[in-house]
């Protein structure tokens, strides 16, 4: 019995449904899980989800409820609608450390208020490789010195509404080249490299009290030559906890992401994990959700018995995530939850993040209902699928004769003339809006602009990922983010409303743009 506790104590699985199952509650309840984790799948509405983290809570007032809320492009609370506040990126282009906060804690006071206590947030990771495929507009920037202070910000503001953050990820996830979702990415720095860049955020998080860090799955040879920093005690044990001090719980990224089980099987990484210095292990659940817990606390309790995982080890992880259940328990016992209106603070964020060059003045407010295309990308599977983003919905929003289309790779691909058909011929005589997303980074996309815009040279290009060095379009709009409330702000912007005057000039409060 002792033994079962201690394995499901360090696990933090995802589930099915926007009810709680059977079998999780009977985990809570008598088997020790000390956690669950909540994705887009799980969340319907915001009084569904907080009568399902009570229903939860019951069987263990000191449940850990943990979500991967990042706000920006990477939302769970907001997957079927995008989100209402913008994400990192945006927020370190208008580098305010005091909004970083404000729009950290509003996301706290919401988590809070459906049962959530730990969310798996912020992205410490400085992007400071251009072509990265999975974090881009979820750093805060490619500044060490810029990530780290807004870190140690949206730190404070997630817990001062009582919700626990979690720096990730560690060691440093920007400068790959390497989506971990579906491989293992290295970073080539040297170790002095890596000290200046990736760490000094981790070491802004701890000395702003962050209670959670999690690993990133990449390997770092001058930190580990042979091991990801996930299942390293060279990385986890010696670097984390020894030389930069962090006494908080350590969580793994998602444990099923193919950098590490393509090489260990799941069994074998969470396993590594635990006795590289993790406490808990994040799966994410999506398929056999209850199946694949009942394999990973036999493979921890088959990994006791054989010696692969010393027992001490397995009941110090055990021992940190009561400790982290405790705190965060009474922390969210101790605040009344925050319901009501929503603060603006988003929206307001949003639209300090937009970014204009060109010949503004020449070109906006739009004098006309415009023709939009949107070249969108794959996405990072760290983003919900689901998740709507785009700039056509919130401008038809307020030019209802706005028209539109979606065009991707595959399809550019497969018909040479569909730019013509579906772009270039709807626009004549109308206002061409080209919406794109990381165009620096994808070569099709970046193809078919320059296609366009030799065409069109009055066309309007909004992008809404990482702006490249160079900004085509006249103008050039960057929202720093996909988010619906960046769309929002881009389409106030780019018809007049909310201050925009006849010559484009864009006042709303906060600066001229």
């Amino acid at each position: 019995m002792r033994l079962t506790h201690l394995t499901h104590a360090v696990l933090q699985p995802g589930f099915e449904g926007t009810t709680a199952p059977d079998w999780v509650r009977r985990r809570i309840a008598d088997q020790g899980l000390a956690s669950v984790v909540l994705f887009g799948r799980n969340i319907s509405t915001p009084e569904q989800v907080a009568r399902l983290t009570a229903a939860l809570r019951a069987e263990n007032p000191d449940l850990i409820v943990a979500i991967d809320e990042e706000a920006g492009d990477v939302t769970r609370l907001e997957a079927w609608t995008g989100a209402s506040r913008p994400g990192n990126l945006a927020l370190g282009s208008v580098d305010d450390t005091a909004l970083t906060e404000e729009v950290a804690r509003d996301i706290g006071r919401e988590l809070h208020a459906a049962g959530v206590t730990l969310d798996y947030a912020p992205s410490a990771d400085v992007n400071s490789n251009p072509r990265n495929p999975v974090i881009g507009v979820r750093s805060f920037g490619s500044s060490t010195a810029l990530v780290a202070r807004h870190t140690a910000a949206w730190v404070r503001g997630l817990q001062s509404a009582g919700v626990a953050a979690c720096a990730k990820h560690f060691p440093g996830h920007g400068d790959t080249a390497v989506d971990s979702h579906h491989d293992l990415p290295t970073v080539t720095a040297s170790a002095a490299s890596v000290a200046g860049t990736a760490l000094p955020p981790f070491v802004a998080a701890i000395g702003a009290g962050v209670r959670a860090v999690m690993t990133g799955h990449l390997l770092v040879p001058a930190l580990d030559p042979d091991l990801p920093a996930t299942l390293s005690r060279r990385v986890l044990v010696d670097l984390l906890r020894t030389r930069l001090g962090f006494d908080g719980m350590v969580v793994t990224d998602g444990i099923e992401m193919s950098a590490v089980t393509s090489r260990y099987g799941i069994d074998g990484a969470t396993v590594r994990a635990v006795a590289g210095g993790a406490d808990a292990v994040c799966v994410g659940g999506e398929i056999a959700a209850e199946e694949t817990t009942e394999r990973l606390t036999a493979a921890l309790a088959k990994a006791v018995h054989d010696g692969t995982l010393p027992e001490e080890r397995l009941a110090e992880a055990a021992g940190r995530v009561a400790e982290f259940a405790a705190w965060s328990g009474e922390r969210f016992r101790g605040r009344t939850a925050e319901h009501g209106a929503r603060s603006d603070v988003g929206l307001r964020a949003a639209r300090r993040a937009l970014r204009v060059t060109g010949a503004a003045t020449a070109a906006l407010p739009l004098g006309a209902d415009p023709h939009v295309v949107e070249l969108a990308p794959a996405s990072t599977l760290a983003i919900d699928r689901q998740t709507p983003w785009g700039l056509a919905a919130p401008l038809r929003a307020l030019r209802p004769a706005t028209t539109s289309v979606r065009l991707t790779q595959p399809e550019l691909a497969r018909d040479a003339a569909v730019l013509e058909r579906v772009v270039l011929v709807p626009a004549v005589g109308r206002p061409l809006v080209v919406v794109v997303r990381d165009a620096a980074r994808h070569s099709w996309m970046a193809g078919a602009l320059g296609r366009l815009l030799r065409r069109r040279p009055d066309a309007v290009v909004v992008e809404m990922g990482v702006p490249g060095a160079d900004t085509p379009g006249a103008p050039h709009l960057a929202t720093h983010g996909a988010t619906r409330v960046s769309g929002l702000a881009a389409a106030e912007f780019l018809t007049g409303a909310n201050g925009t005057d006849a010559n484009g000039t864009h006042t709303n409060g906060t600066g001229t743009f």
